[in-house]
């Protein structure tokens, strides 16, 4: 029993030093690969195809400052006030969850969904789903707004095979990330939840209603703020952005 313990106290211990020092790192070195891309480069090989992976790191200041607003409208409007878990979406979603023939919300985090795209991998499962809680609380607690943002938008799947900001960019509009237009950052975001399916160079009518929502929801939300300045929600309707003193 006393070396059962041992061994689980050991790897308790390597557990959350390395997940730990994981996170510290990726707080300043840029996210190349992901559990997802491995994944989706074994389904591809599985079923015969060609492997397919275009991803490019841009830093937060590369990427077209629309882009940021269009998933905060589309996937998390409280991104910068909640501490990684918004608990009033998730409320509503499990009510609305609960009637029978309603489809389906999630009320994952722009956090969560970071958390989940670089450190664990796709499924429903109550671990993944553990892990996901503690991996979020470790990004929030150890990353800016900024930086969780900067990691979700180049490692988020936007296509197939495409991830990121640069790639759709490249991929979907012949052009840089920084130079997606408002309606272009609306149309992959509205694509977002089933980016394999809805593809945003050839969108669906469905997608262009998405983006249509999208956009009149980005003007109720201010530009993303650069590192170093605070968002205050009270001071305006859309809140402002002010100096950290």
């Amino acid at each position: 029993m006393k070396l059962i313990l041992s061994i689980a106290k050991w790897v308790l211990a390597l557990f959350f030093s390395s997940t730990i020092l994981a996170v510290v790192a990726y707080r300043f070195i840029p996210v190349y690969v992901t559990p997802l891309m491995v994944i989706r480069c074994f389904q591809q090989v599985g079923n015969g195809e060609s492997i397919k992976l275009h991803h490019s790191w841009k830093s937060l200041d590369n990427i077209s400052p629309h882009l940021p607003v269009a998933v905060m409208a589309s996937e998390d409007q409280r991104f910068l006030i909640h501490h990684g878990f918004d608990f009033d979406a998730i409320q509503k979603a499990a009510k609305r969850n609960m009637k029978p023939g309603k489809r389906k919300l999630g009320a994952s985090t722009i956090s969560q969904q970071t958390a989940k795209n670089v450190f664990l991998w796709p499924g429903r499962s109550w671990t993944r789903k553990g892990f996901e809680v503690y991996f979020t609380a470790l990004i929030e607690l150890m990353w800016s707004k900024q930086r969780i943002m900067e990691v979700y938008l180049n490692s988020i799947e936007m296509g197939d095979g495409i991830y990121g900001a640069e790639a759709v960019a490249d991929y979907h509009f012949s052009k840089d990330a920084s130079d997606l237009s408002r309606a272009e950052c609306a149309l992959i975001a509205a694509s977002l939840p089933n980016p394999r399916k809805m593809d945003s160079s050839r969108p669906s009518s469905y997608m262009r209603k998405r983006q249509h929502t999208i956009e009149r929801e980005m003007r109720f939300i201010p530009k993303f703020p650069k590192e170093g300045e605070d968002y205050d929600p009270e001071t305006t309707s859309g809140g402002i952005y002010h100096k950290k003193k």
